[in-house]
């Protein structure tokens, strides 16, 4: 817990109905005392209360609503008091002052919720759930806000972390132990264990990116026929993402089921890019062609832009939808393929590219055909909010907590000693820390909070 009590005006600033100062810490109940008076005395605080009464703001006299939650019920679990006044800038700027006449120290940007973080009242995540949803700009953005400040990332770090510290315990027990003793963990069993964490590791990968506000980005949808090459181009334009989660690319058709999303930089500016799966509706053999047929046209309904797929060295493919998309000439690198689509494909059509994932041909091309259909600017700086800056944080700690579980595992199954498993499932645990903040630097702290408003 603070020494010092800090003060800080809590609503937006200018003229409103009303405005709310709040204070958190030791001194908080004095203030009030000291400040305020109920039918001509001191308020009488204990537990959690309202109350209206006067404020004296060393100048005059303003009416006042307190609100009361002592600590360790409160949001920071320190002493904390809301103060709600007339909403004139002026009588807000007098009473503020008077707190500070009474012994508050103004607070700092985010200095309540790092408070919050340091009491144990939310993790570094929820924190940041609380700068995501002053920040979100609409539906989209507070709703993934709400998710993380509710403590969905939090949940599942914690249970993962569980898993992963009592394989680790299993491992170092066994050191001690011949593989004829009782006490013995057997491989079979510790593989077992850390495939469940690696299922538990991808599920909380899943979720985050899931959460992360990427629906107010513009939305690109990769549609066209099986093996035309779209996984293919997916993984070439999402390699530079550590947190992207690589599309299955195989000869045979229908490899993609579930629609696959990442972000893909179209001169610096972030997109949502989709993967789905093939368009074929003759190739139906159960419910889960059916879904994946189905999620494919939602995908598509839903797309700010369409980039149509066609093997070039196929050629022939149905057009997908009334929209105009961008026709994609796929895989020019391929035995066989045409330079570009003939008439007959390009019927419906004004703009087409011809690109080769495997080369690299045609990629800049694509780029700058879908910054003109988007009417992004080229050469434009595409600087990231401070809310998907944080996500990245998520994503690249997620994506070290991956490569390491993938160490551990690869160590177990190639009979490595049980000690480097046991390291390598520690690496794991400390990148899933640096989410939740259990091992976060000062200086990392400082940016973050930095980036908060006044009052929260």
């Amino acid at each position: 817990m603070s020494a010092s009590t800090i003060c800080a005006l809590a609503s937006p600033p200018g003229v409103g109905v009303r405005a709310v100062l709040r204070v958190s810490g030791p001194r908080a109940a004095e203030l009030v005392r000291n400040a305020c008076r109920v039918n001509g005395a001191p308020p009488a605080l204990g537990q959690r209360a309202a109350f209206e009464g006067i404020f004296d703001d060393g100048v005059g006299e303003q009416p006042v609503l307190v609100l009361w939650m002592p600590g360790p019920r409160s949001f920071t679990r320190e002493d904390v008091a809301e103060f709600h006044l007339p909403g004139n800038p002026h009588l807000v700027a007098v009473a503020q002052e008077r707190l500070l006449e009474l012994g508050a120290e103004p607070a700092a940007r985010g200095e309540f919720t790092r408070r919050a973080f340091l009491n144990g009242r939310l993790d570094l995540s929820r924190a940041e759930g609380v700068l995501a949803l002053v920040q979100a700009e609409d539906e989209a953005e507070r709703r993934a806000a709400t998710a993380l400040l509710l403590g969905g990332l939090e949940g599942r770090i914690e249970a993962l972390r569980a898993q992963l510290e009592d394989l680790r315990a299993l491992c170092e027990a066994s050191l001690d132990f011949d593989q004829d003793d009782a006490g013995h963990v057997h491989l079979e069993h510790l593989i077992e264990r850390l495939d469940l964490a690696a299922t538990s590791l991808d599920e909380a990968r899943a979720w985050e990116y899931g959460r992360e506000a990427i629906a107010g980005l513009p939305r690109i949808v990769l549609i066209g026929a099986p093996n035309a090459g779209k996984s293919t181009l997916y993984n070439r334009l999402t390699a530079a993402r550590a947190d992207a989660i690589p599309a299955i690319v195989d000869a045979g058709a229908g490899s993609t089921r579930d629609a696959l999303e990442s972000t893909w930089l179209v001169h610096g500016q972030p997109c949502a890019l989709r993967d789905t799966a093939g368009l074929d509706p003759t190739a139906i053999r159960g419910d889960a062609d059916q879904a994946a047929q189905q999620r494919t046209q939602d995908e598509l309904a839903a797309a700010d832009l369409v980039l149509w797929l066609v093997d070039a060295s196929r050629g022939s493919s149905p057009l997908p939808t009334d929209r105009e998309p961008c026709l994609v000439w796929s895989q020019i690198d391929r035995v066989g393929a045409e330079s570009e689509p003939p008439e007959a494909v390009r019927a419906g059509v004004t703009d087409w590219v011809a690109v080769s994932a495997e080369s690299g041909a045609g990629l800049a091309d694509l780029e700058g055909l879908v910054a003109r259909r988007l009417g992004i600017r080229s050469g434009s700086e595409g600087v990231a909010s401070p809310t998907r800056e944080l996500n990245a944080r998520h994503h690249r700690a997620l994506a070290e907590a991956h490569a390491a579980l993938a160490v551990a595992r690869q160590d177990l199954v190639g009979g490595a000693p049980l000690d480097l498993v046991a390291e390598a499932l520690r690496a794991t645990t400390q990148s899933l820390d640096a989410i939740t903040g259990r091992t976060s630097a000062e200086d990392l702290l400082d940016r973050i909070f930095a980036r908060f408003c006044l009052g929260k």
